[in-house]
């Protein structure tokens, strides 16, 4: 414990990055942990560039006629590449990133990831810029609504791409350490079973159900807590889709099924609008690609995997 103490002082002080950090341990210390892993951050570090480009590519071959109206091109924009930096200066700051390994590779033995990423303030997660929902939503820079409530918040940095255009913050969270994090962001945060006693104006689902136990009842009940003539969600969903629910420290398959069907991205997409989406009572506004992106750790600047974006409204 006093080294993990060592690490994170002498990181957050003395601001060491990894590139300092090669002459004092590449050689002497070459043969110990400590070595090997600042070794494996260089190694992460110097790698080969990633071509970006790809994580917004679709092939729009495969959309029918009505999905492809309704498709938005995104690509890396500002916003983006500056989470993408922040990740890069973090990783590079080892000490720090050793420490983290450390305490996560003892405390998971007794509370989830997400719970420990709170307790780090780590992990944290980019869905969409600012600039990117504003797109989504069709909504101008200055537009205001009265409510948005974010499911599943996390920590709270996706929802403040999004709390500029409302006056009141709801959000819900599992994790003790996350639901703290939301507090300090001024967000009302809300039991898991009482937010269905209120109605919004936009609600967002980013990355949740694949990853709750009743995903299909999840979206009767944000049906039924939107403003009807006004109401608006969206989704995010990681594509393939492949669902589980954490409990604890334990992966366990979720109670409710959702039918979606398709080997590639785009098919399986299209089955979410067809096959959940539409028979769940909403209607499709906009579909995207974006890159669900996570900040990284001792090995990776980052994490990257692929949403798909939808903004829907209720069927009247």
């Amino acid at each position: 414990m006093n080294f993990i103490l060592f690490c994170v002082l002498l990181s957050s002080t003395v601001g060491l990055d990894a590139f300092t950090l090669h002459e004092m341990f590449a050689t002497r210390y070459s043969r110990t942990v400590m070595g090997k892993m600042l070794h494996e951050n260089l190694k992460a570090i110097n790698s080969d560039p990633i071509d970006i480009t790809q994580w917004y590519a679709v092939n729009m071959s495969l959309f029918n006629q009505d999905v492809l109206e309704k498709f938005i091109q995104f690509d890396v924009d500002e916003e983006s590449q500056e989470f993408l930096e922040n990740c890069n200066d973090k990783t590079n700051y080892v000490f720090t990133q050793m420490a983290h390994t450390v305490i996560k590779n003892v405390l998971r033995f007794f509370i989830s990831v997400t719970t420990i990423n709170g307790i780090l303030n780590r992990g944290s997660m980019f869905v969409f810029s600012n600039a990117q929902f504003r797109k989504l939503m069709n909504i101008p820079e200055g537009w205001k609504a009265t409510s948005l409530l974010d499911l599943g918040a996390g920590d709270g940095k996706v929802t403040k791409m999004m709390a500029n255009h409302f006056e009141k913050i709801y959000a819900t969270e599992q994790s003790p350490s996350m639901r703290w994090r939301l507090r300090q962001m001024n967000y009302e945060v809300l039991e898991i079973d009482d937010w269905m006693s209120r109605t919004y104006d936009v609600i967002s689902c980013l990355n949740l159900l694949d990853r709750c136990d009743k995903p299909l009842t999840l979206l009767e009940n944000i049906r039924q807590s939107l403003n009807e003539n006004r109401g608006r969600l969206i989704v995010a969903v990681v594509l393939p889709f492949k669902p589980c629910v954490e409990s604890g420290t334990k992966i366990i398959k979720p109670s409710e099924r959702i039918p979606v069907k398709g080997k590639h991205w785009e098919e399986q997409l299209q089955s979410f609008i067809y096959d959940v989406f539409i028979p769940a009572g909403f209607i499709v506004e906009a579909v995207s690609r974006l890159p669900y992106l996570c900040e990284g750790d001792m090995h990776k600047d980052f994490y990257v995997l692929s949403d798909a974006i939808f903004v829907l409204r209720p069927h009247l």
